[in-house]
């Protein structure tokens, strides 16, 4: 069954997430970074979006779930949706001043399905500065709120984006493309879709916060995420409520794209 939510409280939810990703680019210049016991950047700027959009959520979806990487949360099987916030994706990127990071929100329907998305790139675009992606659950993908069609040829990764750690990772001793490197795995994966000339996207070990909502924007537009392995990509109890990352790393586009990335760049 289609996920049905109230339009008025996702235009409010959406105002939200727009308005958290332009007080953080004001704050920017002058956050201060720490890290947590794992060793990965935080800023006060997490913690504040992080307060302010489950705050929304609450009151606005009571009965929805919410996870954030900076928060716990209960969570009931029985809830229509799932809210997945990822308050600063590109965290470190973030701290140091560079413009490639973005607040991220997404929805999984019942059976966990990405199936919308609320992302706020203020110091992003498609030549303009900025860019807002907005893909409510069964509605039309809206970009800078106009309605977006993907273009460009898609079947074979002649460029490319993937995380920092793919170096270590993967065989490149058969690619010939080009390949680019934001710091976000939310721009490294709505690259495909948004930009004209990138086909696909390997994205390395990360959290359900740093994937969920660009997931649900690739799958509308067509596309998928599966492991290098060949297998499924799942969003099983461990990724989603034991807040554990994935393994191995993922290939991200069309199943065409898909197919070329894992005969020319496949894991070591």
């Amino acid at each position: 069954m289609e996920l049905s939510l109230d339009t008025k409280a996702l235009d409010e939810l959406s105002e939200a997430v727009r308005s958290c990703g332009r007080m953080a680019k004001e704050k920017q210049a002058t956050i201060h970074r720490s890290y947590k016991s794992d060793g990965s950047v935080l800023t006060e700027t997490d913690l504040a979006i992080s307060a302010k959009i489950l705050a929304v959520v609450a009151q606005l979806f009571p009965q929805a779930n919410i996870i954030s990487e900076e928060t716990l949360t209960p969570y009931r099987e029985d809830a229509p949706c799932t809210f997945v916030l990822d308050p600063i994706d590109g965290t470190d990127v973030y701290s140091q001043g560079l413009p490639s990071w973005a607040v991220a929100l997404g929805i999984l329907d019942r059976d966990r399905k990405p199936v919308g998305a609320m992302i706020s790139c203020p110091r992003w675009g498609l030549g303009e500065d900025e860019l807002y992606v907005r893909l409510d659950p069964g509605k039309e993908l809206l970009v800078n709120d106009r309605p977006f069609s993907m273009g460009g040829e898609k079947s074979f990764p002649h460029q490319i984006t993937m995380g920092s750690s793919g170096q270590r990772l993967m065989d490149f001793s058969h690619f010939d493309g080009k390949i680019r490197i934001f710091g976000s795995s939310i721009l490294h994966m709505l690259s495909p879709v948004l930009y004209d000339h990138i086909q696909g996207c390997v994205n390395q070990s990360c959290y359900v916060w740093d994937i969920a909502s660009a997931h649900a924007v690739l799958l509308h537009c067509g596309m998928d995420i599966e492991y290098v392995n060949g297998k499924k990509f799942v969003y099983d109890d461990a990724f989603l409520l034991e807040r554990k990352p994935f393994s191995p790393s993922f290939y991200a586009g069309t199943k065409e794209c898909i197919k070329a990335l894992g005969e020319v760049l496949p894991p070591k």
